[in-house]
């Protein structure tokens, strides 16, 4: 909880000063318009961070972040009901295959013991957090810009967490300096680069395709948590995430998704 506080408020911190000189009026403006889905957004963005970051002290790193990037199967089913985007076939069976391969983790994890099981469930929940966090985003960026649009989010989501922590009493010092640097790192390179790149990509396409950006995710963290932490996956991880990924791959690749229409281009996103 105190590096999910930490990593939102260091970026609220580094983007309010821009934001509150580029973008004032569209800052109010979004508070008082869009707040019932502002605030709701830094909320699942918050909890999102707290439940992935929470995972990965009780599972490995393996079948954390293979769970937590399976919210592409999530966005398609929200976007069917709620947007009436059309799936085919073969979307729903890439569903069933993903779906296959979340409990054959989830089986792995049981049977090394409550807690890895416990971590799984965490990131599952955190993907399906940041599936509601990513739909609603799509929503409000047809609109906003990306600077205000994140501004507001991220500083949300920073208060939820320090309020969370306040309240659960969780120490935000005594640290070592390196865990300090690392902090910061988290802020300025994932959070800021990261996901305010996903936050842009919303207003041009629908969140279905945009989650399709995190599946490089697993093979990346999965080769560094074997380099840097020696974490070697299970068989029934390995076997679990291959079906996720061939899951995902039915879904997209020959599913047949049909995208709605996007948003207009807007120049105050442009570099």
């Amino acid at each position: 909880m105190a590096i999910a506080a930490y990593r939102m408020l260091i970026a609220s911190l580094v983007l309010l000063p821009y934001g509150l000189a580029r973008s004032r009026g569209e800052l109010r403006s979004l508070i008082r318009e869009e707040c019932r889905w502002v605030l709701p957004a830094g909320g699942f963005l918050a909890l999102h961070f707290a439940l992935w970051i929470a995972s990965l002290s009780r599972t490995t790193v393996a079948s954390s972040v293979v769970l937590v990037t399976a919210s592409p199967v999530f966005v398609a089913v929200a976007s069917y009901v709620l947007f009436k985007e059309r799936l085919r076939r073969e979307t729903f069976m890439g569903i069933a295959v993903c779906a296959a391969g979340a409990l054959l983790i989830g089986y792995g994890g049981w049977s090394k013991g409550g807690h890895a099981l416990s971590g799984n469930v965490l990131a599952l929940l955190a993907a399906l957090a940041m599936s509601a966090y990513l739909l609603i985003g799509r929503r409000v960026r047809r609109r906003a810009s990306l600077l205000a649009y994140s501004t507001v989010v991220f500083s949300t989501a920073a208060v939820f967490l320090l309020v969370a922590v306040c309240a659960l009493r969780i120490p935000l010092s005594g640290y070592s300096p390196m865990t300090y640097v690392m902090l910061l790192l988290l802020a300025l390179v994932p959070q800021l680069l990261g996901h305010m790149s996903l936050n842009w990509a919303l207003r041009f396409l629908p969140a279905t395709m945009v989650t399709i950006a995190i599946l490089g995710e697993p093979v990346g963290a999965s080769a560094l948590a074997f380099i840097v932490l020696g974490e070697l996956p299970t068989v029934l991880e390995v076997l679990g995430a291959l079906l996720i990924f061939l899951g995902i791959g039915i879904a997209f690749a020959r599913g047949g998704l049909v995208l709605g229409r996007t948003g207009p281009s807007s120049g105050r996103d442009l570099p």
